[in-house]
């Protein structure tokens, strides 16, 4: 993001035996939270007598702030604070955010007593119970937003004056094994603990695991290098300052200069000579107007609020170009949205297994997402690869594109069949004479889920590897952060898609006194509606998806960086291969 970095120097820091500190930090933190969020349904409907719509809405604004404010930990320790100082901060917080929730279990004012499903009146949650659930989630979101976005990125920083780049690599790799682990874990060990201990131990678990996690992290203090950032021009900034210098040129009629001495180019030795020629009426803010008035003694612009240098308006461009294609990967982070009803689903059914001995906890069944993600980029990776680029000439088997393409493919699928098991879920309770008894058990096997979180889990993986390494290709070199920021950013802006959807679906099909589709009554409601109203909007997003392959030029497969250089015509910015 335009940083000028100085490394405090000082003897036999950094190197492996940081890397215990760093990981442990990480993959702790990562237990804890995940551990707290696949259960916290339940929780809300039982102590705060919240209807599952509401309880969905709520826990899917809570993931667009946690994924949001990770745009601007990322920002905050790049420009000002420093990596080390974000990840102890986020810590901290989220070490607080989960012993306020903690206390929520512990101290019986700050809940409402459970309510019976056959009362027909339930006491809602006071202000000030909300207040504390609401700011221990706030806490949690804020130190989530700090360290998730720079944990790992400090550990590469203890290892980046290393010559041998293999020990970066196998870095990542365990730090990425370190992250699979701890989800694999919490999903299960920690729910486990929930559903059988109870709501007390299930919360002071991973808050004692965030301690640890904090402990372990500045007992390490001593041996970290701890790179300052001290900032030059932070790029977010500057490209809202392309905006508004656009803006104000809004008047100024020379577009096609042809002299580059018309342009502003900073710093001086920028291969970017002359802007490109779509989204024209952003190059008024690289056009120099007065030299006298718009120029420093040493080149440099007197107000970038008012002129900016090309490279940055080619920046903000290439930003817009790939914008469409990168909104088609919200409507998967929309059908995630959706397990947290797979969870009411799954507690009516059978969850038994290996001859009934072992029961599967309701929560639990989302390892099998995480499985089919693991599973399908392993083998992606080392038997698809070496098979498909011998055809596609791709090194990488298939372009990001058409891998964005099959995960699309696949969420569509797998919200399909997710409406047709419940059809059939809800056909059998209400024969059996459930319906008025959502908590009654089905006699049908909750494994019939698990195909649909195996393709859900497909589409995951198969979609986001290919956004990333779209958006990784296609954005300038000195944008990567940008890259995996977008990523982030999609992730929050779906969060926040999914739970003004539910909101909406609820309120409007529980009109004129009707059982809303997403009644906590599930035997009553029609979830299966609800379902096949995401399958639609997954089949509209496909096509909105196949459009913009249409629409865009064939050119560029993704596979390599854009140079984002002008020589003696325009720049080919051509998204799409051609498919």
């Amino acid at each position: 993001m335009g940083i000028e970095t100085q490394v405090e120097e000082k003897p036999r820091k950094g190197g492996l035996r940081t890397m215990p500190f760093i990981i442990v930090n990480e993959a702790f933190e990562r237990v804890a939270s995940y551990g707290l969020q696949f259960n916290m349904l339940i929780y809300l409907m039982t102590y705060y007598n919240m209807s599952a719509a509401t309880g969905t809405t709520i826990l899917g604004l809570w993931g667009a702030l946690s994924s949001g404010l990770a745009l601007v930990g990322a920002i905050i320790a790049d420009s000002y604070w420093g990596r080390f100082r974000a990840v102890a901060f986020g810590s901290i917080s989220t070490l607080i955010g989960m012993i306020i929730l903690w206390l929520t279990a512990m101290i019986p004012q700050l809940k409402n007593l459970p309510c019976s499903h056959f009362q027909h009146v339930c006491n809602g949650p006071t202000l000030l119970q909300l207040a504390v659930l609401f700011s221990s989630f706030g806490f949690m979101s804020v130190g989530a937003g700090f360290v998730r976005p720079c944990s790992i990125i400090f550990g590469a920083d203890q290892l980046e004056n290393r010559k041998n780049k293999r020990i970066l690599e196998s870095y990542f790799n365990w730090y990425y094994a370190s992250t699979g682990i701890s989800t694999i874990l919490a999903v299960t060990l920690i729910v486990y603990i929930q559903d059988s201990y109870g709501w007390k131990v299930g919360f002071g678990v991973p808050a004692i695991l965030m301690f640890l996690s904090v402990l372990m992290f500045q007992i390490g203090s001593p041996l970290y290098i701890k790179v300052k950032a001290k900032t030059k021009q932070n790029l977010v900034i500057g490209l809202f300052q392309t905006v508004v210098a656009a803006f104000r040129k809004r008047n100024t009629r020379r577009l096609s200069l042809t002299d580059c001495d018309e342009y502003y180019r900073w710093p001086l030795e920028s291969e970017v000579f002359t802007p490109s020629k779509d989204l024209r009426f952003l190059n008024r803010a690289c056009i120099i107007e007065d030299p006298e008035r718009d120029l420093n003694y040493d080149g440099s612009t007197s107000n970038p609020w008012n002129l900016c240098s090309v490279e940055r308006v080619e920046s903000l461009k290439a930003i817009i170009r790939v914008l469409p294609m990168w909104s088609t990967g919200f409507i998967i982070f929309v059908d995630m949205n959706v397990f947290a009803f797979s969870l009411l689903q799954t507690k009516t059914m059978d969850r038994h297994i290996f001859l009934d001995h072992f029961e599967i906890p309701a929560a639990s069944f989302s390892v099998f997402l995480i499985i089919a993600l693991t599973i399908w980029i392993a083998f992606y990776d080392r038997v698809l690869v070496p098979l498909l680029s011998k055809y596609t000439g791709q090194p990488r088997g298939l372009s990001p594109v058409t891998r964005m393409g099959i995960g699309l493919i696949a969420s569509c699928m797998s919200i399909a069949l997710s409406a047709i098991t419940e059809s059939i879920r809800r056909q059998r309770a209400i024969e059996e004479g459930h319906e008025d008894d959502p908590n009654a058990l089905v006699s049908m096997s909750a494994m019939w889920f698990v195909p649909q979180y195996a393709l859900l889990g497909v589409a995951e993986a198969a979609h986001a590897v290919g956004q990333i390494e779209f958006l990784y290709a296609l954005l300038p070199k000195s944008m990567s952060s940008i890259a995996s920021a977008m990523y982030t950013v999609g992730t929050a802006v779906s969060s926040l898609i999914g739970s003004i959807l539910v909101s909406g679906v609820d309120w409007l099909s529980s009109t004129g006194g009707k059982t809303s589709w997403l009644s906590s009554n599930i035997n009553r409601g029609h979830l299966d509606y609800y379902f096949w109203l995401l399958t639609f909007l997954n089949l509209l997003n496909f096509l909105y998806f196949l459009v913009i392959c249409w629409l865009y030029e064939p050119g560029n497969n993704g596979s390599s960086r854009s140079p984002h250089v002008a020589e003696d015509k325009e720049c080919d910015y051509r998204l799409l291969p051609e498919s």
